[in-house]
């Protein structure tokens, strides 16, 4: 392991350990304050990818994206699919080829989603004290940087 030793690894543990518990409890938290049905955290990612592109997104693309096995996506899109959260295009005349699109649906309840998130962590935050919210805050930066560290590059 790359890093300054013990100190690294315990650091590395806790965050691994934290992070998708934290990530869980937000999306469950949220769901439930806003009155939303239960979508699966996948799927929000899958709504999260489309909705920042509005021309829509190939199956392989939005797999590579993700960082998720293309037969993954297609059974995520499929679901989401019959649940009218996602709709597949045919590109220009090409049969063979399509993008996946948000519904009006799924567009309405990412933002309902969003919103909700954020209600709930600010209003989390305002129940810490002055000192752990800026802890927080100065270390956002480095959990981007760190996010980008164990990105893996695009695959061709």
């Amino acid at each position: 392991m790359r890093g300054t030793g013990d100190e690294t690894a315990r650091v590395a543990r806790r965050l691994s350990d934290r992070i998708g518990p934290f990530r869980r409890t937000l999306l469950r938290t949220s769901r439930v304050a806003a009155g939303l049905p239960d979508i699966p955290d996948a799927q929000v990612e899958v709504m999260r990818a489309l909705g920042a592109d509005e021309a829509g997104s190939a199956p392989s693309a939005l797999a590579s994206r993700l960082g998720l096995a293309r037969s993954t996506v297609s059974n995520l899109v499929s679901s989401m699919e019959q649940a009218g959260l996602v709709e597949r295009r045919l590109v220009g005349g090409d049969g063979r080829r399509a993008t996946v699109h948000l519904t009006p649906l799924a567009a309405e309840r990412l933002r309902t989603y969003d919103e909700a998130a954020t209600t709930v962590l600010v209003d989390a935050l305002g129940r810490l004290s002055a000192d752990d919210r800026a802890a927080l805050a100065a270390a956002l930066p480095a959990l981007e940087r760190l996010h980008h560290e164990i990105t893996p590059p695009p695959t061709s």
